[in-house]
Order: structure tokens, then sequence, then C-alpha cells
């Protein structure tokens, strides 16, 4: 086997470097979150779509690629309605995320990213007829055991974990099944210009009932709801640079940076507790994401075995 070029391998880091940017700036956002009180869940997310439209917008049409995206959208129908409903069910997403944070329960959140993988092979298989391994079933079938687990011992559903995990593997679902297959910051941008109307509704009605706190502790916290553009598109570039440059199954693996980074803010700096029953659960799932890792490193050496065959 040929070894990889300087240039590749410069390719690799640059790669490895991104997606570690990535996650780890996503694992801190219930800190970036928190320091937004007292803004309330339906503010923060409406300030996080505009002022993400508003950097998205700026940066395409700097590049000169605003006017070929509203071109590509008109010409396929099909496309902009994958944008628009993938755009709602992230919203769901971003919502209930705030929210967590914002109610002290981080914890609740770390575990619906981590049930995020599992979910995803599940909808793979219900929605699009995808056939598993054996450890993906393996897998599947623990990090399942494992809701139960939690929603007996708890008395109630999980349903915030739930949601989190559900809407974001439907948002990729959305995406694959209808072929919305834009670069990253051009999909974001459509996305945020199709919740751009709820999004100013409700900033409208926070500020006709006068409870909006944006201007709240001038300037540091208007200037910190601002920033939630910057925040939400940096991440999302770095993931798409990762992308281009290193295998999924690495980008896999180093997803759970984030997931982990959220549960240790949310029980050591955000002071919230975590009863030992639930610690339990979130053991069960940490056993199905060993199984899953396993089995991908396990595809990927075999695919590379086959490629040099």
């Amino acid at each position: 086997m040929t070894p990889p070029s300087p240039d590749q391998q410069r390719s690799h880091r640059l790669g490895l470097l991104a997606a570690w940017s990535a996650y780890l700036i996503w694992g801190l956002f219930p800190l970036y979150f928190h320091a937004l009180e007292p803004s309330g869940a339906w503010e923060i997310l409406a300030h996080r779509i505009v002022w993400t439209l508003v950097v998205c917008l700026g940066v395409l049409l700097v590049r000169g690629e605003l006017v070929g995206l509203a071109r590509l959208l008109r010409s396929r129908p099909r496309l902009a309605l994958a944008v628009a409903l993938a755009a709602y069910v992230i919203a769901v997403n971003w919502g209930v995320y705030v929210y967590a944070v914002t109610q002290g329960r981080t914890h609740e959140a770390a575990l619906g990213y981590f049930l995020n993988p599992i979910v995803t092979i599940a909808l793979g298989v219900l929605v699009l007829r995808e056939t598993l391994r054996p450890l993906q079933w393996v897998a599947v079938a623990i990090g399942a055991s494992a809701g139960v687990y939690l929603a007996v011992v708890a008395g109630t559903v999980p349903w915030i974990s739930l949601v989190l995990a559900a809407s974001f593997a439907t948002y990729g679902l959305i995406k694959k099944r209808l072929g919305a297959s834009l670069p990253a910051l051009q999909s974001l941008s459509a996305e945020t210009v199709a919740l751009a109307p709820l999004a100013a509704g409700v900033l409208l009605w926070l500020g006709l009932t006068g409870v909006s706190t944006f201007t709240l502790d001038a300037p540091l916290h208007p200037a910190l709801l601002v920033l939630s553009g910057v925040v939400t598109a940096v991440p999302l570039v770095l993931f798409a640079e990762s992308a281009r440059r290193i295998p999924l199954v690495t980008i896999g693996l180093i997803q759970f940076i984030t997931p982990v980074a959220q549960l240790v803010i949310g029980l050591a700096l955000l002071g919230e507790h975590m009863p030992s029953s639930r610690w339990v659960g979130f053991g069960i799932v940490w056993v199905a994401l060993v199984v899953l890792s396993v089995d991908s490193v396990l595809a990927a050496r075999r695919s590379r075995v086959s490629r040099r065959g």
C-alpha cells in the first residue's frame, strides 16, 4: 500500500483538528446558554436563528454564492422542501436543548446525544430498510434496554433525551431521504431562512409583551445573544471541513466528546445532580456505544483489507 503523501498527512491532521474543535465547541454549549440567563428557551432559540441567518447570508454574499443558492432552491422544489422540513426538525432539537440547559437538566441533554447514534441506526432500519451487522443489532438492543430502564426507574419517559436523539437523527434522515445535499454553510443558510418568520414572530411577541431580555445588562447580554450566530455557524463549518478530510469512522468516535463534555459541565460546573439510577442508565448506553464503536472500527478495517486486495 502506498504511504500517504505529506499533503495527505497534512490534510488528515487539519481534519482531526477541525473535528476536535467542532465537537469541543458543541460540548461547551451548556456554559454559553447558561450565560444567557435570564433569557428563556424561546427567546434564545429565536435570537439564535436570526443571528445565524445574518452570519450565513453575510458570508455567502462575500463569497458570491447567495444568488446561486436562491436560484438552486427555486429550481429544485424537492430540495427546498427537504430544507424546510429539516429546518423545523432541527429547530425542535435546538429549542429542547436550550430548555434542558436553562432548566438545569444538561445531563439529560447529554444522554440524548449519547443515544443519537443508536437512534440513527434504528431509523435506518425502520425507514430506509438498511441491513445491520450483528454487532449493530446488539448495540441497538442494549440502547433500547437503557431507555426502558430509565423510564421504569424514573417513573416517567426521559423525554428530553429521547426528543434530542430522535430529532437530530430525523434531521439527518430527512436530508438523506429527500436529497438535501447542500454544503454545510448553504444548508444552514437555507434552513435559517425557513425558520426566520417563526423567529421574527417570537421576538416581536416578546417585545410587545414587555418580556424581552435583549436590552438587559447592555452591552454584554445583547452581545452574547448576537454572538449566537457565530457560535452556531463556526462548529458546523468545522465539521464539514473534517468530514471532507478524515474517515467517517474517525468522526464517529470523536463525536462522543460532545456529550461527555456536556455531562461533565452539567455535573461539575452547573451544580446539577444525577441520581444513581440514572448513572446505571448511562452505563448501559455506554456499553452500547462501545459495541457500536468496535463494530465501526472492524468494518473500516475489513474495508481497507478489501481495497488492498
